[in-house]
């Protein structure tokens, strides 16, 4: 655990002493942001209208009409922010040819891969706390379930490992950090519309496209729901990504 931690806390340290991580940052909290208020103006519309109509029997429920699109977006977000993330963890080592001496030292491979995952998903953690004010200003005006809220943010926090796992994988595969980019937005991107092909196709196929798709276990966690085939999912998910990156790099340390 020690040499896991040396190698994110050298990673962090490239990650803060540049401007990387703050235009990253700056870019998802405005995104994000500009998105919140256009779903929150439009549900206040909504609410304006029902309360002209005398009579009118109509529920607006805050969680499922802002908060739920609101992290649905978050995770579109971060599939475009979380590629330039990572582009840059076994690219820029292998480039500037750190890589080969990172590797000669005490530090085994798993750990390298592990530090540098740990690095990552810091990085993007605090990007999502940092957004944690779009729901705090709803959690102070409004009273929406606070449930749904925290599952929701686990479900962000599992699908952005998701994500990390995969850009980890697409950096390990070259030395250009804009073809990492490219490829593990590719990647996230398939996964995600992987669902899309299921009524398309068979009903054996079918559910097996609906079940891979990373979005079709994220409206578990957006509804407040944990379930154990979802955290299973995207731990199994995760962990199979850093197994690629271990073997793509496991086989190029003997070229």
């Amino acid at each position: 655990m020690k040499n896991i931690w040396i190698v994110a806390k050298r990673d962090l340290g490239s990650f803060f002493n540049s401007p990387v991580f703050y235009s990253l940052t700056a870019v998802f909290l405005v995104l994000n942001g500009f998105i919140f208020v256009n779903i929150l103006n439009f549900f206040s519309l909504q609410s304006f209208q029902v309360q002209q109509r005398p009579g009118a029997n109509i529920g607006l429920n805050l969680n499922e009409m802002v908060i739920e699109p609101s992290f649905q977006n978050m995770a579109v977000i971060l599939l475009l922010i979380i590629p330039l993330v990572t582009m840059r963890s076994f690219a820029e080592e292998k480039k500037s040819k750190t890589f080969a001496l990172l590797l000669s030292s005490p530090i085994h491979l798993k750990e390298i891969i592990f530090g540098k995952f740990l690095a990552c998903m810091i990085v993007v953690g605090l990007m999502i706390l940092l957004s944690v004010y779009s729901t705090g200003y709803l959690v102070f005006v409004g009273q929406p379930e606070i449930g749904p809220i925290l599952t929701g943010y686990l479900g962000m926090l599992l699908i952005a490992g998701c994500y990390v796992s995969m850009g980890l994988f697409a950096s390990s595969l070259t030395d250009n950090q804009i073809i990492a980019a490219a490829i593990s937005f590719g990647l996230a991107l398939l996964m995600w519309i992987l669902g899309w092909g299921a009524h398309a196709a068979g009903p054996g196929l079918g559910q097996l496209l609906e079940y891979l798709a990373l979005v079709t276990h994220l409206d578990h966690f957006l509804k407040g729901l944990i379930n154990s085939s979802d955290l299973v999912y995207y731990l199994s998910f995760i962990l199979f990504g850093l197994f690629l990156t271990h073997r793509v790099l496991e086989s190029s340390r003997w070229r």
